[in-house]
């Protein structure tokens, strides 16, 4: 745990870890008119866009030249001899790649926007909806890296975790952490209103 690092960069990219918190303290009053079977298609939805995600980065970073021992099949990326870094290959992104990026990441967010705009007709709702969309795609998204890659290693690499509006730094499980809080909160206020 030598290198282990608390705190994400730039400073208020840490604030995300009061997202769950507000949510629930918001929520906790009327709670959510969203139902299980809701939640549980969501949830389908999540995970294949993660993992559509995860490949497309592999894809883009293959095709950029940034995977180590990359030849043409996900089993030689697996035994790259000098692993995968995310951090390090945005560093070493061609720009217009990286515009790419950019785009594609704002593109993800229009997507599970929209999506939380078609699934729930409140504000509160939709706010969960795209939460938890947001958390469950995320997890998705690196064990899909994991699948494809194997990377992360281990929850103390480090990651860039989103471009806009500017790069946002921190080890993998900073986000994971994030994510999992969001999945409990919004699941406990479920659980709350309607047990499964």
């Amino acid at each position: 745990m030598q290198n282990f690092q608390l705190w994400a960069q730039p400073w208020w990219v840490n604030l995300s870890l009061l997202i769950p918190v507000i949510a629930y303290s918001r929520w906790r009053r009327k709670g959510l008119l969203l139902t299980w079977r809701q939640i549980g298609l969501l949830t389908s939805f999540a995970v294949a866009f993660g993992f559509v995600e995860a490949s497309v980065v592999v894809y883009l970073r293959a095709a950029s030249g940034l995977l180590p021992g990359y030849t043409g099949t996900l089993s030689d990326l697996q035994n790259a001899p000098d692993g995968y870094e995310q951090a390090k290959s945005i560093a070493e992104f061609p720009s217009r790649l990286l515009t790419i990026e950019i785009f594609r990441e704002a593109a993800t967010m229009v997507m599970l926007a929209s999506l939380a705009l078609l699934a729930a007709p409140k504000a509160r709702e939709r706010w969960a909806v795209f939460l938890w969309t947001f958390a469950v795609w995320d997890i998705a998204y690196y064990l899909g890296l994991w699948a494809t890659v194997r990377w992360p290693t281990s929850p103390e690499d480090f990651d860039v975790l989103f471009l806009i509006p500017v790069p946002w730094l921190a080890e993998v499980w900073f986000p994971v952490l994030v994510s999992a809080l969001t999945l409990g909160a919004i699941a406990i206020m479920l659980s709350k209103r309607n047990p499964a």
